[in-house]
């Protein structure tokens, strides 16, 4: 399954005057006028040599007015702004910036583009020559740090003659709407995974499970003992004795991501030696949901979404192709994590109505730490008895690093019991849930997309589904 283009649309404007004044003196001529202060030290000597001063500054003026005069206008300049991939997390974006001169001279050009600082942390400044009649391009890349809907702003331009002594400020209305989607895995990282799922689809088509799923298969005498909702009575008139449906697995089987987006998934987790960038749980889960959503499309299931906080965020019902996967990510990139706790409960009766044949669910969130048990466990329980639950607690390394270190004082002894009984917490509840029928995983978040993927192709192989 190949992605769809997420790329931002090519914006393009012609440039205006930054304010009302936009021009000014270069450092070049600035150092010419000061020169010129050189003369008053003969002018000790004769008087008249002082006025050499004010013919050299006349001059070094007069020649930077023409200067000037002779750079293009603000409006004879045409910049544009391309991005060559779409913006994605743990991905290099590149941008390509063009500026087409319309005027009679050469112009020695710096460009700043105005991107926010979800995108770049720091504006940088690109130097370009552009020639009268012939679009100067330049290039650059950044990592986006931030998911999510975010505006770019204009392009800001600085540009002088070769001759140096007059600088015009002109800017390029470029504004636009950015989406910075979740890390999307190329077809490379996911091969291992795709030929896998090639392999269990054709063993599961040599298997031909007969008598499991609702698919229909064939038709055959009934036998005692069989469902009567099962008899085919068209076939039956024909025949003149009773003939029943034979089913079979079904070959499409639906596939529901439902996301935590609470307080829980924003902690951010990451940036240690292994060069692991700094990204929140709710990030890492988006991440994973893309690379699930391309290996169950290409596995021929269908894939749906649930993103919910106080309320639900996002839902796509179950679908495939290349359009709806393009949905599900312009969905996920919009997810947000909140600063309130998420109804999970809310998430367990939307997705109780919205799916009531049996499915696989992928449920990614976090245990909060109380001493009751957590909703998101009930929520689980109730889902476990009809569909195949795959729940997923995201762990905190820091804490999992607190309980396996040897303390060395009684601070750190009483922080390494707190982190021991918080983890065995989160093994009795997940325990309780594995009792109920549930697939568990309690794994950090950088080993999330991998563990999943895996399980995923464990449930097809041996379809539970």
């Amino acid at each position: 399954m190949i992605a769809p283009s997420l790329h931002p649309e090519p914006v393009s404007a012609a440039c205006e005057r930054r304010r009302r004044w936009s021009f000014g003196l270069t450092p070049r001529a600035i150092a010419l006028l000061i020169a010129g202060f050189v003369w008053l030290m003969p002018g000790f000597w004769k008087g008249w040599l002082a006025y050499a001063m004010l013919v050299w500054d006349g001059i070094v003026l007069a020649a930077a007015a023409l200067d000037g005069l002779r750079l293009p206008r603000p409006a004879e300049l045409i910049a544009g702004r391309r991005w060559l991939n779409a913006p994605a997390l743990d991905k290099e974006t590149e941008i390509e910036l063009v500026l087409e001169n319309r005027g009679r001279t050469i112009i020695e050009c710096r460009v700043m583009d105005d991107l926010p600082p979800a995108l770049v942390a720091q504006a940088e400044t690109h130097r370009l020559t552009a020639f009268p009649r012939v679009p100067a391009t330049v290039r650059y890349r950044f990592e986006a740090q931030e998911r999510g809907d975010w505006q770019a702003g204009s392009l800001y331009v600085r540009y002088r003659s070769p001759l140096g002594l007059v600088e015009r400020w002109a800017k390029a209305p470029l504004a636009q709407s950015v989406r910075v989607y979740p890390a999307l895995r190329t077809g490379e990282e996911q091969q291992i995974y795709l030929a896998r799922s090639r392999q269990i689809d054709q063993q599961l088509r040599q298997a031909r499970q007969r008598g499991l799923g609702r698919d229909f298969e064939s038709l055959r005498e009934y036998r005692e003992g069989d469902d009567l909702r099962d008899i085919c009575w068209t076939a039956t008139a024909r025949r003149g004795s009773p003939i029943a449906r034979q089913y079979q697995s079904e070959r499409s089987q639906a596939v529901w991501i439902v996301l935590d987006c609470g307080r829980l998934m924003q902690s951010r987790v990451g940036g240690d030696a292994a060069g692991i960038r700094v990204h929140s749980k709710l990030d890492h889960a988006c991440s994973t949901a893309v690379a699930l959503a391309k290996l169950a499309l290409f596995s021929g299931d269908r894939v749906g979404l649930l993103a919910y906080g106080a309320s639900i965020q996002q839902r796509l019902l179950p679908g495939r192709g290349a359009a709806h996967l393009r949905q599900f990510i312009e969905l996920l990139a919009q997810a947000r994590a909140e600063s309130g706790e998420a109804d999970h409960l809310l998430a367990t009766a939307m997705l109780n109505r919205m799916q009531p044949r049996r499915s696989l669910i992928l449920w990614v969130t976090d245990l909060a730490e109380t001493a009751m048990r957590p909703e998101v466990i009930e929520g689980a329980m109730q889902l476990a008895r009809r569909h195949v639950l795959l729940f997923v607690a995201m762990a905190q390394p820091e804490v999992s690093r607190i309980a396996e270190r040897r303390p060395r004082n009684v601070e750190e002894m009483f922080l390494a019991a707190a982190a021991q009984e918080l983890a065995g917490r989160r093994e009795l509840l997940l325990a309780r849930l594995q009792e109920q029928g549930a697939l568990t995983l309690d794994l950090a978040p950088e080993a999330l997309t991998s563990s999943v993927l895996n399980r995923y192709l464990t449930v097809k192989e041996r379809a539970m589904v």
